[in-house]
């Protein structure tokens, strides 16, 4: 696997274990109508993920005017980069801030983890909205950073507490959804037995501290690894009615499963962050344009809609992946071609966020 930023913080993509599904067909449509497509007046605009391996990118300044001119209120950034930190400064744009991979070890000592935050949270705190700061970017059991994810989670929320920003930053990590064992029925979604020992103690602690699960949640990646057993309508919000269990599309679906597993392990008051979704326009046959903007503009209407999912209705705090398209990745072809809009800041799929 590739880090989807190189050396600066772990976007690991591969494609996730196959989805496992029992039967996506059988639908009624007279009984079970189709997701909404309305936009609800009022509802946040999603976010969208900021990446910036590339090499024909716009300044960070005209990135954060990009954001407000296209009313785009939420953004990720996968390392405390100050160029951009400085450039939201007045905006009101809510932030998540992630930790680089690099230093997550450096982070489980109090007196890094105060630095830190004394560098790239405090100075800010005051005009960047900083919401969410995230300790580790799917990082898996597996992975030599696994160790460092809890002591650097409890470390960054002491100096969060400290400097008395808890109220205002929740501390979390992203997962994806290789850590879950079995999906389908969503229902049935538990974490994996390697899985197990490592979530169950960062659950507790985000439980303790009334903080979400942030969660980056492809269903383009399922498709791809399983397309015998599932349907590209189920993927694209475009499926007439409900399947046997009850599901519309995959997102919610697989959403469901980290809620379902969630329940399992002490975390049913924990909420879901999408922290990423995308789909591709390029690099493999089912990444075409014409997908990609129909995965967006679906996505958008339905995580907006108040519909939410079957086990949680409502509003979905979800983060678009990603505001550009990134030639400088590694990976798979499709890694570079998951922008929202071209290196010219001009609009790829002419959707709208609000």
């Amino acid at each position: 696997m590739k880090p989807r930023y190189q050396f600066l913080m772990n976007h690991d993509r591969e494609p996730p274990p196959p989805f496992t599904v029992a039967a996506f067909t059988g639908t009624d449509p007279a009984t079970e109508p189709k997701t909404t497509t309305t936009t609800v007046q009022g509802v946040q605009s999603v976010g969208v993920c900021y990446g910036v391996n590339g090499n024909n990118l716009p300044s960070r300044q005209e990135v954060v005017d990009l954001y407000k001119s296209n009313g785009i209120n939420q953004m990720r950034i996968y390392y405390p980069d100050e160029q951009a930190l400085q450039a939201l400064r007045g905006s009101n744009i809510d932030l998540i801030l992630d930790v680089a991979k690099d230093t997550l070890s450096s982070l489980t000592n109090a007196n890094e983890a105060t630095n830190w935050v004394n560098k790239y949270v405090t100075p800010y705190a005051q005009d960047v909205k900083i919401k969410y700061i995230t300790v580790g970017n799917e990082i898996h059991p597996s992975d030599n950073e696994a160790q460092s994810i809890l002591p650097a989670l409890n470390s960054i929320q002491n100096a969060i507490s400290s400097a008395n920003l808890q109220d205002q930053i929740k501390v979390s990590i992203a997962i994806d959804m290789t850590l879950i064992g079995k999906s389908y029925p969503p229902n049935d979604g538990v974490f994996s037995d390697q899985a197990k020992s490592y979530i169950q103690p960062i659950i507790d602690f985000l439980v303790s501290n009334g903080a979400p699960l942030l969660a980056n949640v492809y269903p383009y990646f399922a498709y791809i690894g399983d397309k015998q057993s599932i349907p590209l309508d189920y993927a694209l919000f475009k499926q007439q009615g409900n399947n046997d269990v009850g599901y519309q599309n995959l997102f919610d679906a697989q959403l469901d499963s980290v809620y379902a597993a969630l329940e399992k392990t002490g975390g049913q008051n924990v909420k879901i962050i999408v922290s990423e979704s995308g789909w591709p326009s390029a690099g493999e046959d089912s990444a075409t344009t014409d997908n990609a903007k129909t995965y967006y503009a679906n996505l958008i209407n339905h995580v907006k809609s108040g519909n939410g999912t079957p086990k949680r209705p409502g509003t979905i705090e979800t983060y678009l992946f990603a505001m550009f398209d990134e030639n400088e990745k590694n990976g798979a072809a499709t890694e570079q071609h998951f922008g929202l809009f071209n290196s010219d800041k001009s609009s790829k799929y002419q959707i709208s966020f609000n």
